[in-house]
């Protein structure tokens, strides 16, 4: 660990995470290097290692990142709402759902190879965002739907947080992936985050 306050590590840190970010906007994970993130930081390539060894982990930082931004959004609902019908409680999860295109781009990436090439302290510290969401979830169902028992919030965890894997795929749809749909005469129907993720949400609320 580089020596200095722990303010600068942490901003130093934060910096090469928004580096990665602003990367991962217009190139694929493959194609971001520890390189292409040291050329768009203030400091040189090889000061990276100072703070993450491999660029799993600093993508692994920015996944944790965005769970965390999720889990304020989710805690919001919990505690600016008194009481939400099962329409009311999917349309504010999937509005909440919306505002992370990031964290479902992320989600749709292969998920093994980055937590298995990051340090197990920076997966444990994943693991707990991550993990904070399920139980802000879980929280909301117990403050909303008090009639669901604990096999049923256990049952939505289980088929909810799976699905979220696969929102970014069905709605980021690229120009070349929209042709070849067309010359392939896929009869498919084009919805957003918010209209996908809702429909799942009032699916599994409305039984």
């Amino acid at each position: 660990m580089p020596k200095g306050s722990p303010e600068l590590t942490a901003a130093r840190k934060e910096e090469i995470v928004n580096a990665c970010e602003k990367l991962y906007q217009t190139m694929n994970f493959k194609d971001i290097t520890l390189k292409e993130i040291g050329n768009v930081t203030t400091f040189t390539r090889t000061s990276i290692y100072n703070y993450f060894q491999t660029k799993e982990e600093i993508f692994l930082a920015l996944y944790e990142r965005e769970y965390g931004r999720w889990n304020l959004e989710l805690v919001s609902i919990l505690e600016e709402n008194e009481a939400l019908s099962d329409t009311e409680l999917a349309d504010k999860i999937a509005g909440s759902i919306e505002h992370r295109a990031q964290l479902l781009k992320l989600l749709s990436m292969n998920n093994y190879d980055m937590e298995k090439n990051s340090r197990p302290e920076l997966l444990v510290s994943f693991k707990r965002a991550y993990g904070a969401s399920i139980t802000n979830v879980k929280r909301l169902l117990e403050k909303f739907r008090p009639d669901m028992s604990n096999e049923d919030i256990q049952n939505f965890i289980y088929v909810f947080f799976p699905f979220m894997f696969g929102i970014y795929p069905y709605t980021a749809v690229s120009d070349k992936q929209r042709t070849a749909m067309e010359e392939a005469e896929v009869d498919y129907v084009y919805q957003s985050i918010y209209e996908l993720t809702y429909s799942c949400l009032v699916r599994l609320l409305c039984r």
